[in-house]
This record gives C-alpha cells, sequence and structure tokens, in this order.
C-alpha cells in the first residue's frame, strides 16, 4: 500500500510601503513568479524553514511574526499536493554578497495591481491568494503551532 503525503512548503509574504516581496525563478513551466518559498527539510520547524527559504532565495533576514495562512493545492496535473503555511513578518537587512539560490534570477517589488496582473507568470494560485489575505488583515499568532523536536 503506498502512503500518499502532501509536500509541505513555507512562505514569506512581505510586504513593505504597499509592495510584496516577490521572487522570478526558473521553473519547469518557463519563468515564474513566486514569494520567496521552498519545502521544510527534516527536522526543521516552519518558522525556521521560512527565515532559511527567504534568506536563501532573497538574501535579506526574515523573522515570521504571524501565519498568514495554511493553503492545500493540488497541482492540476495531479501528481504534487502542496501544503503551504504562509507567514508574514520582519524583514532585516539584505546581504548584497550572498548569491541567491539556484534557479532564483532576481527578488522584486510588486504592488497588489502589479501581481494581479501577471497571474499568468504565478506559479501556484497561491501567490495572489496569499496577498488578498494578508491584505485582508489575515493573522494568526506564532503559538498556534507547535514544533516537537
Amino acid at each position: 500500500m503506498d502512503i500518499w503525503k502532501p509536500n509541505v512548503t513555507v512562505a514569506a509574504i512581505v510586504e513593505q510601503q504597499g509592495r510584496f516581496l516577490l521572487v522570478e525563478e526558473e521553473t519547469d513551466e518557463g519563468i515564474r513568479f513566486n514569494q520567496p518559498a521552498g519545502h521544510l527539510d527534516a527536522g526543521e520547524s516552519l518558522i525556521a524553514a521560512c527565515t532559511r527559504e527567504a534568506l536563501e532565495e532573497t538574501a535579506y533576514d526574515f523573522t515570521p511574526t504571524a501565519l498568514v495562512g495554511i493553503y492545500q493545492w493540488p497541482r492540476p496535473q495531479g501528481d504534487i499536493t502542496y501544503l503551504r503555511f504562509a507567514f508574514a513578518g520582519k524583514l532585516g537587512p539584505r546581504d548584497t554578497a550572498r548569491a541567491l539560490d539556484t534557479g532564483i534570477l532576481r527578488a522584486v517589488w510588486l504592488t497588489p495591481a502589479e501581481i494581479a496582473v501577471c497571474v499568468d507568470r504565478h506559479r501556484s494560485p497561491l501567490i495572489l491568494q496569499c496577498v488578498q489575505d494578508y491584505l485582508a488583515g489575515q493573522r494568526y499568532p506564532l503559538a498556534v503551532i507547535r514544533h516537537y523536536g
């Protein structure tokens, strides 16, 4: 019997002065936009994973302060289901000497309107949904997440 498991991912929802931090990245479907995001590593907490992924993909320090939402998305191809934990937080300094992760072309700041008009270039429908939920004030305390390890 096969055991089905979703792919657990984290995403940083970062807003400054009305713009959101996204990354432009190479994917199997071409160049796409995404939040700074990635997979949870073995033994890692969700919060630590989000901090790590934001740093690796944007060179910014990021400290999660609230959970924006949990999103379950089965890809239309039917091969993978993602379980995304999206976090709002505080952005720290950028390490300009740090190389971005392989496949990340650049970090960009876009307005909600700019994000909405390029949905055909989003890696998933979760990008716009996370921004909309953030703008709607959706925040949950980090205490709702318990990491034992």
